[in-house]
């Protein structure tokens, strides 16, 4: 199994199993899938509880898979986080660790998140010369603003879970055991919503418009002064700004266009084994 499944009392608790950092490999999503639909034919599950074995919720990409038939196998990762998105009991990511690229990109699918204030979370493909393809330009700014997601996206930099805590990112700090906290969470805030037709989901949420121009514009800039010859940042900044003014949707098609294209382009062949980065920085942060 790369993801185990587990009761506890009236929640499922689904652990992402792929060591070394429980990569989103075609084993793990497809585990992960039949644990969601598992739960949610259960009458007696009123929650879903998701977590990474080891010491990291989810490192990203299966980088064994990058370039196999495995990666386009479905369920693909936008899959994946559209069926843990429309699960019909709420699902709590429980992150510790790291959650990086479409490891963070599918706790953003989930309704809630809850982390062990240390854990650090990054979208870092900028620095592989791609960009989030999963949904990340678009859910980050509805969950932190558009400047904090701007600068989290074009730098590829981790932060820890505490610096959002503030966000629709993280809607609690856990100290102590991190399952038995997030099983706790999901009894106090995510049941009773859901018994009262509230299944909170970042797709649903406005950009603020605050700052929106006077953040845009200062990254266009800064990126063609400080790395003009590159094509990942000019794509994630459109792609940001697509998430102010295009219904979700839409948004997401024109991530999913850029990120097409920024992966056979010129560049991505000298960063695709880049790739490896996203493990590495797993190990760095870890």
């Amino acid at each position: 199994m790369a993801a185990a499944y587990e009761v506890r009392q009236d929640i499922a608790v689904i652990t992402l199993d792929n060591p070394p950092v429980n990569g989103l490999g075609f084993d793990t999503r497809l585990d992960l899938v039949e644990g969601v639909q598992r739960a949610g034919e259960d009458d007696a599950i009123r929650a879903v509880v998701v977590t990474g074995a080891g010491k990291a919720f989810s490192g990203g990409t299966d980088t064994q898979e990058f370039n196999t038939p495995k990666a386009l196998q479905e369920p693909i990762v936008l899959s994946t986080i559209n069926r843990v998105e429309a699960s019909s009991k709420p699902v709590i990511a429980a992150i510790h660790g790291v959650a990086l690229g479409v490891g963070l990109e599918l706790a953003m699918g989930c309704h809630y998140r809850v982390a062990t204030p240390d854990a650090r979370l990054a979208l870092p493909e900028v620095r592989l010369g791609l960009m989030p393809g999963a949904g990340g330009t678009q859910r980050l700014p509805r969950a932190i603003g558009v400047p904090r997601a701007l600068a989290m996206i074009l730098s590829g930099d981790s932060f820890p879970a505490a610096d959002f805590a503030d966000t629709a990112l993280i809607q609690a700090l856990i100290e102590g055991d991190l399952v038995d906290g997030a099983c706790d969470f999901a009894r106090r805030v995510a049941i009773p919503a859901a018994a009262e037709g509230r299944m909170p989901r970042l797709r649903d949420l406005g950009v603020e418009a605050d700052g929106v121009a006077l953040a845009i514009e200062p990254a266009r800039a800064g990126i063609a002064h400080t790395s003009p010859q590159l094509l990942a940042p000019a794509h994630c900044i459109d792609a940001i700004e697509a998430a102010t003014t295009d219904p979700f949707e839409q948004g997401m098609r024109r991530e999913r266009e850029s990120f097409l294209t920024l992966l056979e382009s010129p560049q991505a062949p000298a960063l695709r084994h880049g790739l490896m980065g996203e493990r590495e920085a797993g190990k760095v942060n870890g």
